[in-house]
């Protein structure tokens, strides 16, 4: 006989589970007693936004489920933009949310929510746990929805009253999430269709990438000198410097490869769902009917066909379609687009050059130096704004995982992924960059990375302002500024109030000095950027954008 607290934590070890991230609660005290003395760690947080987002984050990072644990009615409120970020990126992740006694169901009782009701319409699977023995079957049925087919966020309930009684019940297996793979027809329909190319393009992106899968489709490509396009935020899952990357389709993408995919014959899309950020607001491909043939390999047969009507719909996961197109025979000759391609990875590799921007310290000229100063398989993480625009033009990923950003543009996310980053792969150095209205967002999770020592770098862009609402605010309504300007901290002495290094940064020859020693450093390092306001995006200043130019 266990408590459902030790049942529920036995479930979690069997299926691997090596970390939790929580903000206690005590409508789930009794799954905190299942954690003493447990082989997972567990993380405690400082609010419940950044233990989902560290929980997504780790997801990302490790392919595995990131689990949180919330508290019932506010607890799960906060959580709920972890779970919009982890809906949209596809991310494996499981939040078990404590609620009041089952017993008490449907009296509106302290912090009641109707959590099903609430949350099923943006997560994957949603669950209440109302019988203790039966927690093996309900934790085993979340593994497996959050890994299969199209990954996802799960939530599961649990009311404080069951979660407390005992009960008599095996342990469940660890899941075993089956593999779709392509057909021989579907590969043979492929290789015919790009023998017959004169403009294929493929876009990668999406759930299931791995390092193997980033090999195959780098080897695959070059053989038949394919361009290849990362979707949204999916920019490290193939190394920049190869020399068929054509380019991140996602906000500014350069016009190069905005033509190269309108004019694709042959579209190979693998992983990625083609949503409104990689398609430019669905204006690059045509709605149901795409100009090109459409090739869209995708792990759920769900998401085939949402969108766009493909003219080969292949459900597979991203490994086993990538080991069936490097086993594709090679081109009996250099393609007739290999020139072509050739192009579209230069225009890409123009646009790493940095376009002088308004002030004394540039933030195009920051991210160049931390793109080359830092090791090949170190992590960048991000959240939204402004100042991500310039990341995602000037940062040069090598690798996969080496990005975590959110598709959905979450503000906040950057400072709890980095977290889980380094907690996931602690030898990696990580750097997080925000905006200072994004900082400040999940800035108390600072007191998380000093509390289990986690030296990172978080880069912060202050401009003084919300700057993408700014932007849209003065191409809209020049000059009637609302609601955008902020006043903020002296964020280098906020950080040091945790225990941090904080450094303010007013030039841009003064970053790299300053950069190297947080890098070497054993604790968090914040470093604030002092940006000009006008030096609101890589292209535009502030006033060209409030005069239309």
């Amino acid at each position: 006989m266990r408590h459902g607290g030790q049942i529920l934590i036995d479930q979690l070890e069997a299926q691997g589970t090596s970390t939790i991230f929580t903000v206690p609660g005590e409508s789930f005290l009794a799954a905190l007693d299942g954690l003493h003395g447990s082989s997972i760690r567990t993380v405690i947080c400082r609010q419940e936004g950044g233990a989902a987002m560290m929980a997504e984050a780790w997801g990302k990072a490790t392919g595995e489920p990131g689990v949180c644990f919330v508290t019932r009615g506010p607890g799960v409120a906060n959580a709920m933009s972890g779970l919009h970020v982890a809906q949209q990126d596809s991310t494996p992740m499981i939040m078990f949310a404590g609620l009041p006694r089952a017993i008490d169901e449907d009296r509106e009782a302290f912090q009641a929510i109707e959590t099903k009701r609430l949350l099923s319409s943006f997560v994957k699977w949603v669950g209440v746990i109302r019988e203790t023995r039966r927690i093996p079957e309900y934790v085993s049925h979340a593994y497996h929805a959050a890994m299969s087919g199209r990954p996802g966020p799960v939530v599961l309930g649990l009311p404080e009253d069951m979660l407390s009684a005992h009960a008599q019940a095996g342990d469940a297996k660890r899941a075993n999430v089956a593999e779709p793979a392509p057909s021989d027809a579907a590969m043979d329909t492929l290789h015919e269709h790009l023998t017959a190319a004169e403009r294929p393009l493929m876009i990668i992106g999406g759930p299931g990438w791995s390092p193997e899968v980033q090999r195959d489709v780098q080897a695959f490509s070059e053989r038949w000198s394919l361009p290849v396009a990362t979707a949204f935020r999916c920019q490290d899952f193939i190394d920049n410097r190869r020399p068929n990357y054509a380019g991140h389709a996602g906000i500014g993408i350069h016009t190069d490869l905005a033509d190269a995919i309108r004019q694709a014959d042959l579209l190979i899309t693998v992983g990625a769902r083609l949503g409104e950020m990689t398609t430019s607001a669905y204006g690059l491909i045509d709605i149901p009917n795409p100009a090109s043939f459409l090739v869209h390999a995708h792990p759920s047969s769900d998401e085939l066909g949402s969108v766009y009507r493909a003219d080969l719909a292949i459900p597979t996961s991203a490994a086993a379609f990538a080991r069936r197109l490097n086993a594709l025979p090679a081109p009996a000759s250099t393609p007739a687009w290999a020139s072509r391609t050739s192009a579209l990875a230069q225009a890409a590799r123009d646009t790493w050059e940095p376009i002088k921007t308004p002030g004394n310290c540039n933030l195009e000229a920051v991210i160049a130096q931390v793109s080359e100063h830092l090791p090949d398989d170190a992590i960048i993480t991000n959240g939204a704004g402004n100042y991500a625009a310039f990341v995602h033009r000037y940062f040069r990923y090598k690798g996969y995982r080496t990005q975590l950003s959110p598709t959905s543009g979450s503000m906040g996310y950057g400072l709890p992924a980095a977290i889980a980053a380094k907690l996931a792969n602690p030898e990696r150095p990580v750097v997080a960059f925000a905006g200072d209205g994004c900082f400040m967002m999940t800035s108390q999770e600072l007191a998380t990375a000093l509390q289990y020592d986690l030296p990172m770098v978080i880069i912060i862009a202050n401009n003084g302002m919300y700057g993408t609402i700014r932007m849209h605010q003065e191409r809209h309504y020049p000059e009637r500024i609302a609601g955008t300007t902020l006043l903020n901290p002296d964020f280098a002495a906020f950080a040091r109030s945790f225990g941090a290094r904080g450094e303010v940064v007013e030039t841009t020859q003064a970053f790299l000095p300053a950069f190297k020693d947080a890098l070497a450093a054993d604790v968090p390092t914040v470093i604030e950027l002092k940006i000009d306001a006008e030096a609101l995006t890589p292209r535009q200043t502030l006033s060209d954008i409030r005069a239309g130019s």
